[in-house]
Protein backbone atom coordinates (compact mmCIF):
# COMPACT_ATOMS: atom_id res chain seq x y z
CA UNK A 1 0.00 0.00 0.00
CA UNK A 2 1.82 2.99 -0.70
CA UNK A 3 2.03 6.13 1.79
CA UNK A 4 -0.95 8.15 0.03
CA UNK A 5 -3.39 5.08 0.43
CA UNK A 6 -1.60 4.66 3.87
CA UNK A 7 -2.77 8.09 5.10
CA UNK A 8 -6.34 8.01 3.51
CA UNK A 9 -6.88 4.83 5.62
CA UNK A 10 -5.16 6.61 8.69
CA UNK A 11 -7.76 9.75 8.12
CA UNK A 12 -10.90 7.49 7.66
CA UNK A 13 -9.63 5.90 11.13
CA UNK A 14 -9.44 8.90 12.94
CA UNK A 15 -12.57 10.35 11.53
CA UNK A 16 -14.12 6.84 12.30
CA UNK A 17 -12.84 6.99 16.24
CA UNK A 18 -15.17 10.20 16.74
CA UNK A 19 -17.74 8.86 14.83
CA UNK A 20 -17.68 11.31 11.85
CA UNK A 21 -20.03 10.72 9.41
CA UNK A 22 -20.79 10.07 5.50
CA UNK A 23 -17.02 10.30 4.65
CA UNK A 24 -16.10 10.39 1.58
CA UNK A 25 -12.71 10.32 -0.45
CA UNK A 26 -12.50 12.50 -3.57
CA UNK A 27 -9.84 10.92 -6.17
CA UNK A 28 -8.86 14.15 -7.80
CA UNK A 29 -5.96 12.81 -9.73
CA UNK A 30 -7.29 12.53 -13.08
CA UNK A 31 -8.14 16.05 -12.96
CA UNK A 32 -5.64 18.46 -14.02
CA UNK A 33 -4.38 21.80 -12.35
CA UNK A 34 -6.02 20.41 -8.51
CA UNK A 35 -4.30 21.68 -4.99
CA UNK A 36 -3.93 18.13 -4.52
CA UNK A 37 -4.25 14.35 -5.32
CA UNK A 38 -7.17 13.85 -2.45
CA UNK A 39 -10.17 15.03 -0.75
CA UNK A 40 -11.22 13.48 2.29
CA UNK A 41 -14.67 14.93 3.31
CA UNK A 42 -16.61 14.36 6.34
CA UNK A 43 -19.15 15.87 9.06
CA UNK A 44 -19.26 15.61 12.85
CA UNK A 45 -23.11 16.82 14.65
CA UNK A 46 -21.35 19.99 16.81
CA UNK A 47 -18.14 22.18 16.59
CA UNK A 48 -16.92 19.83 19.72
CA UNK A 49 -16.93 16.93 17.32
CA UNK A 50 -15.38 18.65 14.38
CA UNK A 51 -12.46 19.63 16.60
CA UNK A 52 -12.32 16.51 18.15
CA UNK A 53 -12.49 14.99 14.75
CA UNK A 54 -9.76 16.87 14.01
CA UNK A 55 -7.85 16.13 16.72
CA UNK A 56 -8.37 12.19 16.39
CA UNK A 57 -6.84 12.48 12.76
CA UNK A 58 -3.71 14.20 13.90
CA UNK A 59 -3.48 11.39 16.54
CA UNK A 60 -4.03 8.63 13.99
CA UNK A 61 -1.40 10.32 11.50
CA UNK A 62 1.12 11.06 14.00
CA UNK A 63 0.87 7.61 15.19
CA UNK A 64 0.20 5.56 12.27
CA UNK A 65 2.48 7.16 9.70
CA UNK A 66 4.47 10.09 11.70
CA UNK A 67 2.91 12.72 9.40
CA UNK A 68 2.04 16.01 10.88
CA UNK A 69 -0.52 18.43 8.48
CA UNK A 70 0.91 21.11 6.86
CA UNK A 71 -1.70 23.51 8.05
CA UNK A 72 -4.98 23.45 9.88
CA UNK A 73 -7.38 26.07 9.81
CA UNK A 74 -11.08 26.43 10.66
CA UNK A 75 -10.38 24.90 14.95
CA UNK A 76 -11.76 28.62 16.21
CA UNK A 77 -15.19 28.16 15.11
CA UNK A 78 -15.26 24.54 14.12
CA UNK A 79 -18.22 24.86 11.18
CA UNK A 80 -15.05 23.97 8.56
CA UNK A 81 -12.04 22.48 9.54
CA UNK A 82 -9.40 21.92 6.76
CA UNK A 83 -6.44 20.01 6.97
CA UNK A 84 -3.56 19.77 4.82
CA UNK A 85 -1.58 16.81 4.34
CA UNK A 86 0.11 17.98 1.27
CA UNK A 87 -1.67 15.32 -1.36
CA UNK A 88 -4.60 15.44 1.12
CA UNK A 89 -6.65 17.82 2.22
CA UNK A 90 -9.34 16.59 4.61
CA UNK A 91 -12.53 18.91 5.22
CA UNK A 92 -14.54 17.86 8.51
CA UNK A 93 -17.45 20.11 8.48
CA UNK A 94 -21.10 20.70 10.45
CA UNK A 95 -23.57 19.01 8.10
CA UNK A 96 -24.92 22.98 7.36
CA UNK A 97 -21.65 24.16 6.28
CA UNK A 98 -21.09 20.88 4.21
CA UNK A 99 -24.45 21.03 2.66
CA UNK A 100 -23.66 25.15 1.96
CA UNK A 101 -20.69 24.66 0.44
CA UNK A 102 -21.20 21.20 -1.34
CA UNK A 103 -17.57 20.18 -1.91
CA UNK A 104 -18.77 17.11 -3.98
CA UNK A 105 -20.65 18.81 -6.46
CA UNK A 106 -17.68 21.30 -7.27
CA UNK A 107 -15.57 18.50 -7.73
CA UNK A 108 -18.35 16.33 -9.81
CA UNK A 109 -15.65 15.15 -11.71
CA UNK A 110 -13.65 13.59 -8.99
CA UNK A 111 -14.32 9.73 -8.66
CA UNK A 112 -16.20 9.79 -4.88
CA UNK A 113 -15.59 6.83 -2.89
CA UNK A 114 -18.41 6.83 0.07
CA UNK A 115 -17.41 4.95 3.30
CA UNK A 116 -20.19 3.51 5.30
CA UNK A 117 -21.05 4.91 8.69
CA UNK A 118 -20.00 2.30 11.37
CA UNK A 119 -23.14 2.40 13.69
Amino acid sequence: MNETKKLIQQITEGIQDKKGKKIVIADLTQIDDTICNYFVICQGNSPSQVTAIAESIKEFTRKGSDTKPFAVDGLRNAEWVAMDYSDILVHVFLPETREFYNLEHLWADAKLTQIPDLD
